[in-house]
């Protein structure tokens, strides 16, 4: 049996059957096409850009450890972590006032 990859935001497993995608870093539209990128569960991705603004992601979110520093996805992981690892809802939070 082969070991699931393991969503780097919320620490749980990613199932095959699970939406999911890859998050880069530094986003796209800041420079980040050929950087790093991360995959993530589906509603864990949403939630990012939900948070946050890609200039805030490409100037000050853009590693795992400032991500999850972030309040608000510092609630949501704690409130992600509690669900079964293939969950996906919309984001629960609304999208972010611009």
């Amino acid at each position: 049996m082969t070991d699931l990859p393991v969503c780097p935001l919320c620490d749980r497993p990613i199932p095959p059957d699970a939406p999911q995608s890859l998050h880069h870093l530094i986003p796209r539209l800041r420079g980040g096409t050929q950087g790093p990128t991360v995959l993530l569960h589906q509603i864990c991705h949403s939630e990012i850009h939900a948070t946050l603004t890609e200039t805030e992601l490409a100037r000050r979110f853009n590693t795992i450890e400032a991500l999850r520093a972030h309040p608000r996805i510092a609630r949501f992981i704690a409130w992600v972590a509690r669900r079964p690892a293939g969950f996906h809802a919309r984001s629960a939070g609304g999208r972010r006032h611009r």
